[in-house]
């Protein structure tokens, strides 16, 4: 699923056309951006949490050469499941 096939859907479900639409799905995924890039963790009830997690400097191997190289201290973005998510794709 795209982010245009969630805008259909709003589209569809809410009753606003496709442009008011889309604008509502990229002001929830902006909000979302700014919350994350602030460290701040997402939670949607029934859905998950989107969590930012910083990792460290740590050794890597190039599986070409074998050559030892130094991987650079990042964050990234994890989600973690609900319960109820879980359940539900399980089901």
């Amino acid at each position: 699923m795209r982010k245009a096939d969630i805008a259909n859907q709003v589209c569809e479900k809410v009753g606003v056309s496709k442009t008011e639409a889309m604008e509502l799905v990229e002001y929830v995924l902006d909000c979302m951006r700014g919350v994350l890039q602030n460290g701040e963790p997402v939670k949607i009830a029934g859905f998950g949490n989107f969590l930012v997690r910083n990792k460290g400097q740590r050794k890597g191997r190039n599986p070409r050469t074998g050559e030892e190289i130094a991987i650079t201290p990042r964050r990234v973005v994890t989600f973690r499941a609900s319960q109820i998510f879980k359940k539900y794709v399980n089901s």
